[in-house]
């Protein structure tokens, strides 16, 4: 009898995981957060715990850990091949900051992924992969919410209703930004964005000083450059960045993460007096519903299927979250 002959697999850039197999990769990675400490990183509607930082977040720290010593090595290498034309001639080159991108959807939970990255990499505390006695690091955090278009501006160009979209940010500066750090220029500035006021504090200035490990969130970071006014290529945010992070979920499942976080700021941080969506708090909770579905549909889910879905297929790595804001499966590109 012949044997059934069987399909092979179709090709694919990444390694899938279930939870259960990516958890078994922490090793000897220590738990250096608390149970209180991981609470004031989650995210308004976000449910991490420390079974989740355990599972999912000690075997990324792991990996970035051995990325980051891989790197050290390459500059190493490269050290020693332009030997004294190194650095412009000064000597051996400078450390440059290991970039890594998170992106997603609003109200995916991509900005408690980055701040526990940002805890977990700044205390290495000698993980597997790590310089003994390494000791801590500095990690910045920037969003790109900095980097929106002033809302005065956004209503000069008629772009208010497209907050978020690629076109509502300056993205020029948002490149040579980055750009600038992982030159490892001594110091770079950055504007400062307020969600309670929904717009660009005036005066206001983040300052990054060549930090270790710099960490960029936000929707559309995976983005690739769009081509110049006289069609030429350009260098786009994502080309700078040395690892990445795509959190993923079903749209219909993110659709009642972002409701339900509206519902939760509609009665709390929405009845401050400068809270720039006050007004939904003095009409009823059915009309304010409306309007965070209305919200939904037409800018953020608008938005996720136009630029930032299609980015997915960019990434390092791609988390894979359930309805409970677990991550479920994961997916880490091949090299």
């Amino acid at each position: 009898m012949s044997p059934v002959p069987t399909t092979p697999a179709p090709a694919t850039p990444y390694v899938d995981l279930t939870r259960d197999q990516w958890r078994t990769l922490r090793e000897r990675t220590p738990l250096s957060l608390t149970a209180d400490e991981v609470e004031g990183l989650r995210g308004l509607g976000d449910v991490v715990d420390l079974d989740e930082v355990v599972d999912v977040y000690l075997p990324l720290s792991r990996l970035l850990n051995l990325y980051i010593a891989a790197h050290s090595g390459l500059r190493g290498a490269l050290n020693t091949f332009l030997g004294d034309l190194a650095d412009g001639g000064q000597g051996p080159q400078r450390g440059t900051p290991f970039v890594i991108g998170v992106a997603g959807s609003v109200a995916v939970g991509k900005s408690t992924t980055a701040r526990l990255l940002q805890a977990l990499l700044a205390r290495p505390e000698t993980p597997s992969g790590a310089a003994p006695g390494s000791g801590h690091r500095r990690v910045e955090l920037v969003t790109t919410d900095g980097f929106l278009l002033p809302n005065a501006e956004l209503d000069r160009l008629g772009l208010m209703s497209r907050k978020g979209f690629p076109e509502s940010y300056d993205r020029r500066a948002l490149t040579r930004f980055v750009a600038d750090v992982k030159s490892g220029k001594d110091e770079v500035g950055a504007p400062v964005y307020s969600h309670l006021t929904y717009d660009i504090v005036p005066g206001e200035r983040l300052v990054v000083r060549r930090p270790d490990i710099l960490i960029v969130e936000g929707l559309n970071v995976l983005q690739p450059a769009l081509p110049g006014k006289d069609g030429r290529t350009r260098i786009g945010l994502a080309d700078h960045f040395d690892f990445s992070v795509y959190v993923d979920a079903r749209t219909e499942d993110i659709e009642q993460w972002y409701v339900g976080r509206f519902r939760e700021l509609r009665a709390t941080a929405f009845h401050d007096p400068d809270s720039y969506f006050r007004r939904f708090t003095e009409v009823p909770e059915a009309e304010a519903m409306d309007y965070a579905e209305l919200i939904w549909r037409t800018v953020n889910l608008a938005n996720l299927e136009e630029n930032v879905l299609p980015t997915r297929g960019r990434a390092t790595l791609v988390l894979r979250k359930g309805p409970g804001h677990r991550v479920q499966r994961l997916s880490l590109r091949k090299l």
